[in-house]
């Protein structure tokens, strides 16, 4: 996920006096992300960009999301088999984020604040070795999950993908430094029985002719892919921490287009190892809605996916990386309402009491979010008038 535009950012090091940038100390993401709101809101005019920033932001993520989701049940449903080429077009989109890379640094004006010392230049090695590190991960995780959108109906692969949230909390927790406070204890707790009701439940099979065997297997391989999508998030904020040391909009769309990269040739080398690419052929021909119809599903998903990593590095830089997840899962209870209309899924009472609680465990992160940033902004406002 990542790729840069011009070398001063290749590295992840160095400075750049056309971006907007936050110097990080320790670990403190959220007085990082106040600061930054802080500086956004100091006129009326950078009030409203900033909303502006957050809402079109949020827009781009879940529309993508909900899209690239339910593109890819289409492919399934139309005939598509490749596992390896789902979970190409999950990353092999990258290059649109070079738009909003040279969009944004050709329109947004100079602003720099510091809070110590600039950053000493990042190890290139060092941080090729994260990027492909990462970048494994993501294709693995893009590769299970490629599994669980086969063997289940979206509206339940979208719900036990709500887990995310609260293994979010807890990575935060070992590895961010997060407190772990009665709401966000509520939420995990929230959301882990509403996976866990959809784990038991044997009519979320739906109307398909999956296999029990099959069922399982898909929401093992969600749950761990949900999973590994929030260690892959925390691990992305320890590097912004602890080895970039700065996180600017360039720097983390850097992440994105580098790691994504590496995932897009990771899931290449399977697609030919596996010899899933000799079936690609006939699997177009076969599909049932026609050739064209097939190579514009495929590529829609891959804009989807990138439409809605553009929303995740903007509500990074905006707001702050937990935001993002956050906003993430918002959208996740919303895909089983269109499951039902496009595809006809099953929306039995097990599944809304699940959607139910996913809702209401993401409400409650969310609020203690809120309460966060309160006491954030607090924090900032008396530091600024001390000074």
């Amino acid at each position: 996920m990542a790729g840069d535009g011009c070398k001063n950012n290749d590295s992840g090091g160095g400075s750049n006096q056309e971006e907007v940038q936050i110097q990080i100390t320790g670990s403190s993401k959220a007085a990082t992300s106040s600061t930054h709101e802080a500086l956004l809101l100091t006129s009326p005019t950078k009030h409203w960009q900033w909303w502006l920033m957050m809402v079109v932001n949020m827009f781009f993520l879940i529309a993508g999301q909900t899209a690239s989701t339910l593109l890819g049940r289409f492919y399934y449903n139309q005939g598509g088999n490749s596992k390896w080429m789902s979970t190409f077009v999950q990353t092999a989109g990258f290059p649109v984020l070079f738009i909003a890379l040279y969009i944004f640094r050709s329109k947004t004006p100079p602003i720099q604040t510091t809070t110590s010392n600039p950053a000493p230049e990042t190890s290139v090695t060092k941080i090729t070795l994260i990027y492909v590190a990462l970048g494994l991960i993501i294709a693995a995780d893009d590769l299970m999950y490629s599994y669980g959108l086969l063997y289940l109906p979206v509206s339940t692969y979208s719900l036990i993908c709500a887990s995310q949230l609260a293994f979010n909390a807890v990575f935060s927790y070992f590895l961010n430094a997060q407190k772990f406070t009665p709401l966000i204890f509520n939420s995990v707790v929230l959301l882990t029985f509403s996976a866990s009701l959809l784990g038991v439940d044997e009519d979320s099979q739906g109307t398909t002719n999956i296999s029990h065997g099959k069922y399982v297997l898909g929401f093992l391989l969600t749950l761990g892919a949900s999973a590994t999508y929030s260690l892959i998030l925390s691990l992305m904020q320890v590097t912004f921490e602890k080895v970039i040391k700065r996180e600017t909009f360039s720097v983390v769309l850097n992440m994105q287009i580098y790691t994504a990269l590496v995932a897009t040739l990771a899931s290449l080398v399977g697609l030919f190892a596996s010899g899933e690419w000799m079936t690609l052929h006939g699997e177009m021909h076969a599909f049932q809605s026609g050739k064209l119809s097939y190579v514009m599903t495929l590529l829609w998903t891959a804009i989807s996916w990138q439409i809605a990593s553009v929303g995740v590095v903007g509500l990074i830089f905006v707001v702050s990386s937990l935001f993002s997840n956050v906003i993430s899962t918002l959208a996740l209870p919303i895909i089983p309402v269109f499951a039902v209309i496009f595809f006809h899924d099953k929306m039995d009472g097990i599944k809304i009491i699940a959607m139910l609680m996913a809702i209401w465990g993401f409400v409650s992160y969310g609020y203690q979010l809120y309460v966060d940033g309160k006491k954030a902004r607090k924090t900032s406002v008396r530091v600024e008038e001390s000074s």
